[in-house]
């Protein structure tokens, strides 16, 4: 008679508990949990960062943007009037971050900043005058912040306050002319206006400005 050979093939054990109860079968293996990311807890490392080309990019465009044009933009916010001009840039980058695949080049990253800068501020200029007409007690004056208080100190606060009581398209042309020395065609794209508006704004702004300085002789 031939024998027979057994030929034994290793089986993965299952997962199940040893300490469970006895019989009853055999247990079905454990569900395999998805691999989903977690939050780094306290002490660990933080996940790396999107291996996407774009993201990356952009990333580095971004930074590389606050990293250039922060102060002047922090600047332009405080001379347009803004009452929170940190708060107004840092939206401005923000909005800049999202949309950043649609731009096409730094050049066009800075003039969308730019022009972000205007919109947002000349909004909350908007807000804030609604809010007083509306309210019977005004607010009080809001406390400026270090970093503003610096930059106002950089400028003749006379000529800042001349400057704030210009009508904002006129103050926004002035700034972006005299203080960025943008040429006519960039004022236009920041403001969102024609070339010929600009040159309407900027004359008016700057008669205006000029009498209001003589006034305060």
């Amino acid at each position: 008679m031939r024998r027979r050979h057994h030929i034994s093939v290793p089986v993965p054990s299952p997962t199940a508990p040893t300490d469970g109860p006895r019989g009853g079968g055999a247990r079905p293996p454990a569900a395999v949990e998805p691999l989903v990311p977690r939050p780094a807890g306290p002490g660990e490392p933080l996940a790396p960062a999107a291996s996407d080309p774009v993201d990356v990019e952009r990333e580095a465009g971004v930074a590389r943007l606050f990293e250039l044009h922060y102060s002047s933009m922090l600047r332009l916010a405080v001379l347009l009037g803004a009452d929170d001009p940190e708060n107004v840039v840092a939206e401005a980058y923000y909005q800049i971050y999202r949309k950043w695949r649609r731009l096409k080049d730094a050049e066009a990253a800075e003039a969308y900043l730019r022009s972000t800068v205007c919109n947002l501020t000349r909004m909350r200029i908007r807000h804030l005058q609604v809010v007083r007409r509306h309210t019977e007690t005004p607010p009080d004056e809001a406390v400026a912040s270090a970093e503003s208080t610096a930059l106002l100190h950089d400028d003749q606060r006379v000529l800042i306050g001349a400057l704030q009581q210009l009508p904002a398209r006129q103050r926004e042309a002035l700034v972006l002319r005299h203080w960025l020395g943008l040429k006519e065609s960039e004022i236009a794209a920041a403001m969102g206006i024609s070339c010929g508006s600009v040159k309407t704004h900027t004359a008016r702004g700057l008669a205006a400005l000029t009498q209001a300085m003589e006034a305060r002789r």
